[in-house]
């Protein structure tokens, strides 16, 4: 079992993370809080942030949850990702829960906000927690 810096790391470290900009504001048990400064490479043809960058934010916040609690290695099962709001310019953040917590599968929820608190997106994401 891996110990919350070492998976806190593994995030980190992650190429893709890297890539989209997303940088870690908290990152304990159970709370877990990602933030991106939206860029102009970041946005779509309607000059809005593209809405991959907000499912993926929403699978890495809800991935992140899930291994502070477990410690394991965890794969996305199914994400759902409902757009509430565009965004264009400043920072977003995002925070998950979790909905339900079996031994092999979990149920969580996640948010993006933008700074001024307004929802941006939901999403449900459902993983696969990979137990030795």
């Amino acid at each position: 079992m891996a110990t919350i810096d070492e998976v806190r790391e593994s995030f980190e470290s992650s190429p893709f993370y890297k890539h989209l900009g997303f940088e870690m504001i908290e990152f304990r048990d159970h709370k877990v809080r990602i933030k991106l400064d939206v860029q102009e490479q970041l946005l779509n043809a309607n000059g809005t942030l593209h809405g991959g960058v907000q499912a993926s934010m929403l699978d890495f916040v809800q991935g992140m949850l899930l291994r502070s609690v477990t410690k394991t290695k965890c794969l996305t099962i199914n994400l759902t990702t409902h757009y509430l709001a565009s965004v264009s310019e400043g920072e977003i953040f995002a925070e998950a829960k979790i909905i339900q917590l079996g031994h092999k599968i979990a149920t969580l929820e996640g948010e993006i906000k933008d700074a001024s608190n307004n929802l941006v997106a939901k999403g449900l994401g459902t993983f696969k927690i990979l137990r030795d």
